[in-house]
């Protein structure tokens, strides 16, 4: 399995047979230079949106279109998408657990954040905001999407035990790295802790020093670099 960031809330994960995109945003994202937009996406086969805002949805219906990549998430949400022309994967809703392939699962769960995009110059709701729990290759992955710290964690820890977990840990928008740290030591027993949302712009935190010195002994907590395979 290789975990590649892509900046900010954007990744690349390739699991089992499949490349999957999760909020993938090209366009305007400081981190992703324009020569490296091809390799981000390369070979996609499925495109999952955790919610509406512009900088997790902006360049989806082109990828899905360039790439025939099917996109899945909030049935509000992955219908909008849909109806401007994104190939059509899952349109579903929380709880819901949707096939990637023919091994991969994606399963929809709560955030705590907001979720809009503009539709003829005005926002227009999008359906709650969303997580993904992700299966494959013998591996359970907590995807938080954009989210504050909420006791919806609880139960997601103990009842999908996910072992590796991608948590927006930036602040300002989101958590921080202090209330990353605590959820994850308190609602989860994470190996490996992979922060995002993070060093994209001036407002958000720069480093995950915090992150790094308050989870549980044993944790790992890696710093993601951009296009660089994180490989587990």
């Amino acid at each position: 399995m290789n975990i590649i960031w892509l900046g900010h809330g954007s990744f690349r994960i390739e699991i089992e047979d499949q490349i999957i995109l999760v909020d993938p945003w090209l366009t305007g994202n400081p981190m992703l230079s324009e020569d490296q937009h091809l390799s981000a996406i390369s070979g996609a086969t499925h495109i999952l949106v955790t919610h509406g805002h512009f900088d997790h949805i902006a360049d989806v219906v082109k990828i899905s279109k360039d790439t025939g990549a099917p996109v899945s998430g909030m049935y509000e949400l992955a219908q909008h998408l849909h109806g401007l022309g994104a190939a059509e994967g899952a349109a579903f809703n929380m709880g819901g657990t949707t096939g990637i392939g023919e091994v991969v699962t994606a399963t929809l769960v709560p955030a705590s954040h907001s979720s809009a995009a503009e539709v003829d110059g005005k926002p227009q709701y999008m359906g709650n905001e969303s997580g993904f729990i992700l299966r494959g290759e013998g591996r359970t992955i907590y995807i938080s999407g954009d989210t504050g710290l909420m006791s919806d964690m609880a139960w997601i820890g103990d009842y999908f035990k996910p072992d590796i977990g991608i948590i927006s840990a930036g602040g300002f928008f989101t958590m921080d790295m202090h209330m990353a740290a605590y959820a994850a030591r308190t609602y989860f027993a994470f190996n490996v802790v992979i922060p995002c949302h993070y060093r994209t712009f001036p407002a958000l935190e720069q480093n995950a020093e915090a992150l790094v010195n308050g989870v549980l002994p044993g944790t790992s907590v890696i710093e993601p670099q951009v296009l660089h395979p994180i490989s587990l």
